[in-house]
C-alpha cells in the first residue's frame, strides 16, 4: 500500500503502527487544516497536537518511519490529492456493499488497491 499511497499524494506520509492501530500521515501545510471538511474520513490534527517524526533515515519498520521520506524542504502532500484519495476508496467501497461505513483505514486501503 505504501507505494500508491507515495504515487497518490506526492509527498511526505510517515507510517505509525503504535499510535492508534496502523495510522498514516500525510504531511500538509498547517492552514489547510482549518477549512479541512473530511474529518469523517481522514483526520486531520489541528494546533496543540504532538506528532513524533522520526529521523530522516528511519524508513522502515520497527517504530515509527518515513513512507516516502522528504525530498525537500517544504515536501508536503497536497490536500486535494487526499480528497481525492477519500473519494476514490468511497466510491470503491460502495461499488463493494460497504456503504455507510466511514472506517479511514478501509477507505484508504480501498482507495490504494484501485
Amino acid at each position: 500500500m505504501a507505494p500508491a499511497l507515495g504515487e497518490s499524494l506526492g509527498g511526505s506520509i510517515i507510517y505509525d503502527r503504535r499510535a492508534l492501530g496502523e495510522t498514516y500521515y500525510a504531511l500538509i501545510q498547517a492552514h489547510a487544516g482549518l477549512v479541512w471538511a473530511y474529518s469523517d474520513f481522514a483526520t486531520c490534527l489541528g494546533e496543540g497536537t504532538y506528532l513524533g517524526v522520526p529521523r530522516l533515515d528511519q524508513q522502515q519498520p520497527p517504530g515509527t518511519y518515513w513512507v516516502i521520506p522528504p525530498r525537500y524542504e517544504g515536501d508536503l502532500c497536497a490536500p486535494r490529492s487526499i480528497i481525492a484519495l477519500i473519494g476514490t476508496g468511497r466510491a470503491r467501497q460502495a461499488a463493494e456493499g460497504w456503504v455507510g461505513r466511514t472506517d479511514s483505514k478501509n477507505i484508504l486501503k480501498e482507495a490504494a488497491r484501485a
